[in-house]
This record gives C-alpha cells, structure tokens and sequence, in this order.
C-alpha cells in the first residue's frame, strides 16, 4: 500500500464501514504498508476500499486521534514517522505491562473465556497461513488485549492498545514469503496453554518473549535478548 496507487482492499462485516477502513488503515500502517512521507488523499482512499468519501474521511480523522495519521493541510493524511529509539521504548514498555499481567491471569481465566481466545488464536493462525497480514494484526490486536482485559485493569489496556498501534512490523510479510508466521503465530497456544495450567512463571515468560518478537524477528530485524 503506497500511496494514492495502493490496490483495493477487501472490508468486512457487520462492523461500519467507517470501523472497518479505520481498522484496515491502521494494519496497514503496523505492517509497513502504509509509509511515512507518502500522502494518502481521503478521495484516493474511498476509491480504494469502494465507498463514499464520508466514512473514509470519517476513518482517516479516528486514525488521526490516536496519534497514527497527522493531517497534511490541503492534501491529505501521511503516517508520523517513529525512530528505531521510539520503537524499543514501545516495547520496553509493552513487556513491562503485559508479561507480568498475564502471569497474573494464570490459573484465573474461566472456560468461556478460555474458549474465546481459543478461537481468536486460531482466526489468527488462520490469517496467518493465508498471509492476510491486515486481518492477522487486527485479530492477534483483539486475542492481546482480550486476555489482558480479563484482569479488570482498563487503564492498563487503553495503554497496551495504543502502544500496540504505534508498533511497526514490516518483517511480518517477509514471514509470510518464508512459511514461518504461522509458526509464530502459535506462541499464542502456549501463552493460552500456560495460562490455563496455572503456570504463571511461564505465562509471563512466554508473553515477555512473544512481545520482543514483535521488534525482532516480526520487525525484520535481528532480536538481542528475547529471552524464552
């Protein structure tokens, strides 16, 4: 996706219209898609997706709220360019709040829970042997910050939520070329696996070491210290 050229991308439903490209933008933008300096004008992007300009705008503007598109007057939207400093303390801090918190949930998650992250699990698995790499970052979003929703900290997740979004993993594509992300995919199995044995050390190292992928091997990049 570069630029007003970008191909069509597919939508889905029940969800609005403007959810739904606000949701594809923003994978687009996490996997490298969508590139700092390039200008995405809002006509450009209701043709892309097959709707009016008013959602697309609508989506673009949400975008801008969260800090991952700045408008450029008269032109359009571009993506805030993050420096490979902005992008450690993002998962410095990413590992400091999740890890432990999943620990915490080991042994607490109840069956129907359990099974809804299950199935997000698989939908991720799924996308990612499909090399769908929009739809695989916006359900691994949703399986993340379901489980951590379950320990009653909102605060905690509004943060995770922004810090994932701000995120940049352009070696997932990369992945897809090498049969391997949806071998990666499937640490999520042994977090969920870990959590509902009880094993919080486990849990927490596992969630700590799925993170750092997301600025290592996800990233296209060389991973220091993953650890697990």
């Amino acid at each position: 996706m570069t630029g007003d050229s970008a191909p069509p991308v597919g939508l889905e439903v029940p969800r609005s219209l403007r959810a739904q490209i606000a949701a594809a933008l923003r994978g687009a933008i996490v996997t490298g898609q969508m590139h700092p300096g390039e200008t995405y004008s809002v006509p450009a992007t209701a043709l892309r997706f097959g709707v009016s300009a008013t959602p697309a705008r609508e989506a673009m503007l949400d975008l801008v709220k969260d800090g991952l598109l700045v408008a450029v007057r008269n032109k359009g939207f571009q993506v805030p360019a993050l420096t490979e400093h902005d992008l450690d303390e993002i998962t410095e801090l990413r590992v400091l709040l999740e890890a432990p918190t999943v620990g915490r949930l080991a042994g607490r998650v109840g069956t129907e829970d359990l099974d809804r992250l299950l199935e997000l699990a698989a939908q991720v698995q799924r996308h990612a042997e499909a090399g769908d790499l929009v739809q695989y970052v916006e359900v691994d979003r949703s399986l993340h910050l379901g489980l951590l929703s379950l320990a009653g900290n909102h605060r905690l997740v509004a943060m995770v939520e922004q810090l994932r979004d701000r995120s940049r993993l352009p070696g997932l594509q990369a992945l897809v070329h090498q049969g391997r992300l949806a071998e990666s995919a499937r640490e999520h199995l042994a977090i969920l696996s870990a959590v509902n044995r009880g094993d919080a050390a486990v849990a927490e190292r596992l969630t700590a070491a799925h993170v750092r992928h997301a600025r290592g091997i996800w990233a296209g990049r060389t991973e220091t210290g993953a650890g697990g």
